[in-house]
């Protein structure tokens, strides 16, 4: 009887062989799944987007980008949904971050319109205006930026008019704030030489009060004193007096011939 013999290696082949098959088979079988959930989800989202259930169409569509977070329809679609519920911010950062993919010119001229929408709605003028302009360099014949633009344009030259003018207020009402308060400093010179010129009249006052209250109270030997040097005045004028008539009583009349 001959016998069979176990050729080990080649078996060995056969698996290997058979498990990568199988690998290779699953893996392309569960991308297919993985792709036809994102578009189901990207689908949802749609319906709840024309429903006006913008919620509900976020929701769907972050459902796709869990599958696949560089889907540019569900990224795009997505900032859409957050525009009209007005998170403008969060809209602005996905059509932003989507400018850097690598897409044709009519999806770029797409981006770079939603993105200077969301920007204009942020009264973010300036770089709305500039938005629009990157939409137009690839799509130079739609309409509807061009309308945004000149819109976005008017409301710039408006906000820079309103900055100055209220520059110039700020300005003026330091001036003026300057101005009170050189004239309160002013106020308060004149009241503190108002109080001076009180206090100086109130000390001048009790001065002369005090001097008329000395004169009054005078004591009685200094009353005695004065009455004293007046009768001797009085008595030496007397003196002199009497004097003057004795002198012209021995005086020598001549007599003339």
């Amino acid at each position: 009887m001959t016998g069979i013999r176990f050729n080990f290696n080649g078996i060995m082949r056969l698996i290997v062989r058979y498990i990568s098959s199988s690998i290779l088979l699953l893996s392309i079988g569960v991308g297919l799944a993985f792709g036809q959930s994102e578009r189901k989800s990207i689908r949802e989202g749609n319906k709840e987007f024309k429903k006006d259930n913008f919620v509900d169409a976020e929701v769907s569509y972050r459902s796709a980008l869990d599958q696949n977070p560089e889907s540019y329809k569900a990224n795009f679609n997505l900032g859409d949904a957050l525009y009209k519920q007005e998170k403008f911010d969060e809209s602005a950062q996905f059509f932003n971050d989507l400018s850097d993919q690598k897409v044709n010119d009519k999806d770029k001229a797409k981006i770079y319109h939603n993105l200077g929408n969301t920007l204009f709605k942020q009264q973010k003028f300036g770089e709305s205006v500039e938005a629009y302009k990157h939409s137009l360099r690839y799509n130079p014949k739609d309409m509807e930026t061009k309308y945004n633009l000149a819109q976005a344009q008017r409301m710039l030259l408006q906000q820079q008019q309103q900055q100055q003018q209220q520059q110039q207020q700020n300005q003026e009402g330091g001036d003026d704030k300057k101005d009170d308060k050189q004239d309160n400093n002013q106020q308060k010179d004149n009241k503190q030489d108002k109080q001076d010129d009180k206090q100086q009249n109130q000390q001048q006052q009790q001065d002369q009060q005090k001097q008329e209250q000395q004169e009054q109270q005078i004591s009685p030997e200094d009353a005695r004193r004065m009455l004293e040097a007046i009768q001797n005045t009085e008595q030496d004028v007397q003196e002199r007096v009497r004097a003057e008539q004795a002198k012209q009583k021995q005086v020598r009349v001549e007599k003339n011939w």
